[in-house]
């Protein structure tokens, strides 16, 4: 009969071992979208991807914020209500979202008029 202790540690590492494939997934997601985007540039580097947000950057970004600002690369310059028709989620969470990768340095902000356009700034 197993002890206590065991159990709890056989679920730990069933734990651990869950959170590693889905991390490995995510990769391995990054990873193709990076050949994908080498295969179309015919170059080396990720032309969508500047240096503020690289891939090791991006899988460093919380799910959340990653989508968002995958969308902006994609975009190119965006508003929030762009980003959210993009990413099918509501403007106010984009925009927040979006926000937040400001203050962290990754994207700029712009106002034209009523309007806040984010993009890299390459």
């Amino acid at each position: 009969m197993a002890r206590p202790i065991e159990k709890t540690e056989t679920k730990l590492l069933e734990k651990i071992k869950e959170s590693l494939e889905r991390l490995n997934e995510k990769m391995e997601v990054i990873i193709e979208l990076q050949k994908s985007e080498q295969k179309e540039s015919g170059a080396g580097a990720m032309p969508d991807l500047p240096e503020t947000l690289d891939v090791m950057t991006l899988l460093s970004l919380p799910d959340h914020l990653r989508k968002t600002a995958i969308s902006i690369c994609k975009l190119g310059q965006a508003t929030a209500e762009e980003v959210a028709e993009y990413s099918k989620r509501a403007r106010a969470v984009e925009s927040g979202y979006l926000n937040q990768l400001v203050l962290m340095g990754y994207l700029k902000k712009e106002r034209r008029g009523r309007k806040a356009y984010f993009y890299v700034e390459k």
